[in-house]
């Protein structure tokens, strides 16, 4: 890292030569990845980075940073590096066995909100089809605390890494974590209020034109979805419903163009009496929800 800080540099000044250094090796978000880096590096928060602009690091302070610096560098999510990832306004453990939970996934969340927070009793369950981080479903129990929730994921390491964080937000005690292939495990007349799921969907050929901190950091199997993305979102359309209380719903995340085509896939089960798309923050439609009919 030729012409690094040395010596005795502020909270600003190392901003800046970061920031700079970032983006000069084509790192995405130089800026926020460098206040996320030193912030971590100091143990602040990102606010504190401009309230103390002028502390100067201390040698230790500096060599602990550029070390961070290097491995973000190489391309490594700055969230692998720090170890942690804002969602919903809350904080995750995120490890390499999970994805990074993405600002566009709040629409997942924000989808089920906008149709359940009224009628709901104390009995009622919520099921999530591959938890990964658990921060979807953990979002969902702290708005919704009438409900307990089942959570199932393939990756046993992912599970861990979801029960860690259901600890954290004092969850755990109504979430139930299970290892399973989609809906396996599931008694054949178990029903849910609600079954959500942001499932792998990035199509092959997309696959092969995302970035290295993308395709070489984060786990293949929780983003690949076969040739149209939708290897395991299809099975899921189609079955889903068998689970579902009538008049319960199910919210399934898609990527761009996808939507249609799994609004599709479950009218053509005619179990349902609503199917809509949700956008996201950008006018994808990012959400495809529907209600169980009651009287399917």
């Amino acid at each position: 890292m030729a012409g690094a800080p040395q010596g005795s540099w502020t909270i600003l000044e190392t901003l800046r030569w970061t920031t700079a250094y970032l983006q000069e090796k084509g790192i995405s978000e130089p800026r926020a990845s460098a206040e996320v880096l030193l912030a971590h590096a100091l143990g602040i928060s990102r606010l504190d980075l401009y309230l103390r602009y002028d502390q100067p690091l201390s040698p230790e302070e500096l060599a602990n940073f550029k070390a961070l610096v290097v491995r973000r560098r190489a391309g490594e999510p700055t969230a692998y590096i720090t170890g942690h990832k804002e969602f919903w306004s809350l904080d995750f453990k995120v490890t390499p066995a999970v994805l990074i939970p993405r600002p566009e996934t709040e629409t997942l969340v924000q989808a089920v909100l906008e149709v359940l927070t009224k009628n709901l009793k104390t009995e009622n369950w919520g099921l999530e089809v591959g938890v990964g981080s658990g921060a979807v479903v953990i979002a969902l129990a702290r708005e919704l605390p009438e409900m307990s929730w089942v959570a199932l994921d393939l990756s046993r390491a992912a599970l861990e890494v979801a029960r860690d964080n259901a600890r954290q937000h004092q969850m755990a005690p109504r979430l139930h974590l299970v290892q399973a292939d989609l809906l396996s495990a599931l008694r054949p007349k178990a029903r849910f209020a609600l079954l959500v799921a942001n499932l792998p969907y990035v199509p092959d050929p997309v696959w092969q034109q995302l970035p290295g901190e993308i395709k070489e950091f984060e786990p293949q199997e929780a983003l690949r979805g076969g040739e149209d993305g939708l290897a395991l979102i299809r099975p899921l359309a189609r079955q889903a419903h068998q689970h579902l209380e009538p008049g319960g719903w199910l919210a399934l995340e898609v990527a761009e163009g996808q939507a249609q085509e799994v609004k599709a896939l479950l009218e053509e089960t005619g179990a349902y009496d609503r199917v809509e798309t949700v956008r996201d923050y950008w006018g994808i439609e990012r959400v495809v929800r529907a209600r169980r009919a009651v009287a399917a």
